[in-house]
């Protein structure tokens, strides 16, 4: 009896034993690595990926700052208040030109018409007046002058009563606006200045004039005559007689600015700068303009300031970045496409085949791509294309010079491929060569195609950068991270207004990093081989 009960002990230690060795098998097996093949059996291929893909730190921080970067161009751009082009305009007082004072040391010529005393014949009458004789010829016309008071000369056609021009240093101007006097007017009253006569008839009528030169009709001035010469920059405005003898007084006391009161009682403060090149004194006036807001510093209203043209940076980044990102996936999409169709006829047909689309892949390859985007973008400038085609034209380009790596690497796949038995079952069953090729062979390549496409993403949105910083890519008004930067060609920009290129250089770098760290990953996702 004794020895049946520790039998029964014994039996039951033993099953307690198998019971304990079997849970902790389970428990074992519930801690199977992700690479363990028991463990791989329980998950899709594309759940593998994932997983590995997740457990890279480093690829999912890249794919954090992608996100953020989509978000911040595509979303930025619409809840942003301000326009890509919208324009910004502050009151500035600045110093404008305003008008110009000469004082006259070479002869001036008075005449009806510039044509009954032209150039050639003004040279020949300077030249005239060094030598001997008071008559000289010009195209064909004796011409004669008298000199009818000091400095004062005046000039017939030979054999003619009435003066053609006149040679003297004054000028005459009207005091009652700008409209030109007759010329026999300001021929008698040169000659009466110059005579210092008191008083002269024309036409009849008699007229007072002083030392000064002012001709008086009555009580009424008329005219007056000058050494200097007056004239505004807007042809419109009236220069009155108090105004320019004012001026005169500040030039010939060498003052640097004058205040004028007018007859509203309205003062205006003019500064005088003395232009060398021209002789003559550079009339600047303090004005109150409206000029865009450029290079304004972060505030409150635009976060990062304004551009060269008076527009809100921030704005200008977030459609900058859409644009770098569309053009940087339409040229890799477009590069795909031509290089997986080629890439894949080439290695599924081989032969003839094979060597011919290996023969144009060659030449591709041996195409100078800079210089001829240069060229390109050149003849866009000089047609002026409109610049939403020109980025068109960009697209296009980029993506058909750049699918040659594209297509060799698809036919190297499918060269491995398609010696595989279920390529040759798929042959067997008579199914057509390009549902073999687009449904059988494409879909194994597709994990390679994915990691170089986003390897390629980043390279194509530097190459973008890269143009329009050289002026040959995208196009104002369109904004691209590129033609941001491209401001900083100004040391002076460089060097005072940081806001303007470190942010765009700052997303262009985070982008590009992005996409070159997600495709690290991915690449060690499809293949964790790679990483050991």
């Amino acid at each position: 009896m004794a020895d049946n009960t520790e039998k029964n002990q014994g039996t039951e230690e033993m099953l307690e034993n198998v019971l304990e060795k079997e849970a902790s098998a389970q428990g074992a097996a519930d801690e199977y690595s992700l690479n363990d093949d028991r463990r791989v059996k329980t998950l899709s291929p594309t759940a593998l990926v994932v997983k590995r893909f997740l457990r890279n730190r480093v690829a999912v921080t890249g794919l954090i700052i992608l996100a953020f970067m989509f978000v911040f161009s595509f979303v930025g751009g619409i809840v942003s208040p301000y326009r890509e082009d919208q324009l910004f305009y502050r009151t500035d007082s600045q110093n404008k030109q305003w008008g110009a004072i000469m004082e006259n040391k070479e002869l001036r010529y008075i005449a009806e018409q510039d044509s009954d005393f032209p150039s050639v014949a003004r040279a020949k009458f300077v030249l005239a007046l060094k030598g001997d004789g008071n008559t000289f010829e010009s195209q064909g016309v004796t011409y004669r002058y008298e000199e009818e008071g000091p400095d004062l000369y005046v000039l017939y056609v030979d054999g003619q009563d009435a003066p053609v021009a006149v040679a003297t240093y004054d000028n005459v101007s009207s005091s009652t606006g700008n409209e030109k006097l007759p010329f026999p007017f300001q021929y008698a009253i040169l000659k009466a200045a110059a005579n210092e006569k008191t008083s002269f008839e024309y036409d009849g009528k008699t007229y007072a004039i002083d030392e000064a030169g002012t001709v008086m009709d009555g009580t009424a001035e008329v005219a007056y005559a000058s050494r200097y010469t007056v004239q505004a920059i807007m042809k419109d405005v009236f220069l009155t007689r108090e105004f320019k003898e004012q001026l005169i007084e500040a030039v010939e006391a060498d003052q640097k600015e004058f205040s004028f009161t007018d007859e509203e009682g309205t003062t205006a403060d003019y500064i005088l700068k003395y232009d060398a090149s021209t002789s003559s004194w550079q009339v600047m006036q303090s004005a109150s303009t409206r000029v865009f807001d450029t290079y304004s510093a972060p505030s409150s209203k635009h976060w990062l300031g304004t551009d060269r043209n008076g527009m809100d940076m921030l704005t200008r980044l977030m459609y900058g970045g859409r644009v770098s990102l569309y053009i940087g996936f339409i040229v890799v999409f477009i590069e795909t496409f031509i290089g997986v169709i080629l890439g894949g006829i080439s290695g599924y047909c081989g032969g003839w085949v094979d060597n011919l689309i290996m023969r144009i892949v060659d030449v591709f390859y041996c195409i100078p791509s800079m210089p001829i985007i240069i060229i390109l973008g050149a003849t866009m400038d000089a047609m002026r294309v409109d610049p939403q085609i020109r980025m068109l034209y960009l697209m296009l380009l980029l993506g058909f010079l750049g699918w040659a790596g594209i297509a060799r690497l698809v036919r190297g796949q499918i060269l491995s491929l398609r010696e595989q038995e279920f390529m040759t079952a798929a042959e067997a069953t008579g199914i057509r060569a390009s549902r073999r090729i687009f449904r059988h062979l494409i879909p194994n390549v597709i994990p390679q195609l994915i990691v170089t496409m986003t390897m390629s993403l980043g390279s194509t949105i530097i190459t973008e950068a890269t143009l329009s910083f050289l002026g040959l890519g995208v196009k104002f008004p369109f904004a691209s991270w590129g033609n941001i930067i491209n401001d900083v060609n100004d040391t002076y920009v460089l060097t005072n207004y940081w806001f303007i290129w470190i942010p765009a250089g700052i997303c262009l770098l985070a982008t590009v990093l992005a996409f070159n760290l997600v495709g690290d990953g991915l690449r060690d996702a499809f293949d964790p081989k790679m990483n050991r």
